[in-house]
């Protein structure tokens, strides 16, 4: 074997740890390309696409199984856009834990992940409760480590939504907020990037800003993302409405930085 690349994995990874010079070079690697992330006992199916070459590379997901339009923008969005993308691979809105179930996107913190669950197992004991929280702290800083992104690269977020949910209840909480659509508010970006946002503000579409939200932490992914300071922008639609959904997707992948 050429000494130049006689190096193990476990040393990349040591390396590769360091992050600044070394945080992107796994990308260049194809043995250490896995097709799939566990978490707490779901896994979700990574996607990756080189091409075209000189478009900016952006990261995405998708958390909740049941929504199964987003899941059909980002599978179809991957083969002709460069990036990364996180696709749970459960068919329902929560994910399994410790015999019980939690909203995926309620678990990125300790008061988030307690209330959640729960609201989903009312019937589990404190001990119940305090072992799935147990799991949740031991496995949330990987999936995290692998979903946010570094170097201000952005992460999209694609939701389906119903009858019950649009940026309506989102507004109050907000820093800024531009109705741009108030006869479609179930169409709306979320976004926690201040400069996102004014050019989010631009479009033809509902956006709310997020970097400091004046309600009590629930455990969501845009919550952490603000917090670490990680450009985050959440695509909502409702449910059955692919083309609007992509169409947001073509606008913001365009227009932003």
């Amino acid at each position: 074997m050429d000494q130049r690349h006689d190096i193990s994995r476990r040393e990349f990874l040591a390396f590769a740890s360091i992050g600044g010079l070394f945080g992107d070079v796994w990308r260049l690697l194809p043995w250490f390309r896995p097709k799939e992330l566990a978490f707490a006992g779901t896994k979700f199916q990574i996607i990756r696409s080189k091409r075209p070459k000189h478009a900016r590379y952006r990261h995405y997901l998708l958390i909740h199984g049941n929504e199964t339009t987003a899941r059909e923008v980002l599978t179809g969005w991957m083969r002709t856009h460069r990036g990364i993308a996180y696709l749970v691979e459960n068919q329902t809105r929560e994910i399994p834990i410790e015999g019980g179930k939690v909203d995926p996107n309620r678990m990125f913190s300790d008061a988030g992940a307690e209330a959640n669950l729960a609201r989903e197992n009312p019937h589990w004991t404190q001990a119940q409760t305090q072992a799935a929280l147990a799991v949740l702290d031991r496995e949330r800083e990987k999936l995290l480590h692998a979903i946010l992104p570094s170097n201000r690269e952005l992460l999209f977020s694609l939701h389906n939504n119903d009858a019950g949910y649009s940026v309506l209840r989102e507004a109050p909480i907000s820093d800024l907020v531009a109705l741009n659509r108030k006869d479609d508010p179930h169409a709306f970006f979320l976004c926690t990037d201040a400069a996102d946002y004014q050019v989010l503000a631009a479009s033809p579409y509902n956006v709310v800003l997020q970097a400091h939200v004046r309600a009590p932490d629930d455990g969501s992914l845009s919550r952490r993302a603000a917090q670490r300071n990680v450009r985050y922008v959440n695509l909502e639609v409702r449910m059955g409405e692919a083309a609007k959904q992509t169409g947001m997707l073509k606008w913001a992948e365009e227009h932003l930085a």
